[in-house]
């Protein structure tokens, strides 16, 4: 009973986090309404990654709150290939991308919610 219970509290969470996409599938959408990639980039048991996810991500309010703003990639250097030639030094990084493939901001490390917003708040596509 109580794996019951657990399944469907950590499901229920799960459906109110950012819906992430491929960085492809984020490219076809840009075309499409012209708003910002954000590519966060994360790597396998990154303790900030996995804080970040939880914390900021997985919040209703702050994934719709990102969602509205922009197109979100989640990519894992241990898995997949970097785009746009980008270097990434620490994990996670989030990286701001125009319609022109043009990384306009990139924000390294692990934030609040708040942190985030008002770090992120003045990034706007065209």
């Amino acid at each position: 009973m109580k794996k019951i219970i657990f399944s469907f509290i950590f499901s229920s969470v799960a459906l109110f986090g950012v819906d992430w996409l491929s960085y492809e599938d984020a490219l076809g959408l840009q075309q499409k309404n012209s708003k910002i990639i954000m590519i966060d980039i994360v790597r396998t048991n990154c303790r900030y990654c996995i804080k970040m996810d939880r914390d900021v991500f997985d919040d209703k309010e702050m994934s719709t709150w990102v969602e509205e703003r922009f197109i979100p990639v989640k990519l894992n250097l241990d898995i997949h290939e970097i785009p746009l030639g980008i270097n990434v030094m620490i994990t996670p990084s989030f990286y701001f991308v125009d319609k022109n493939q043009k990384i306009i901001k990139m924000i390294p490390g692990s934030w609040s919610s708040d942190d985030f917003k008002e770090l992120t708040k003045k990034i706007k596509g065209e």
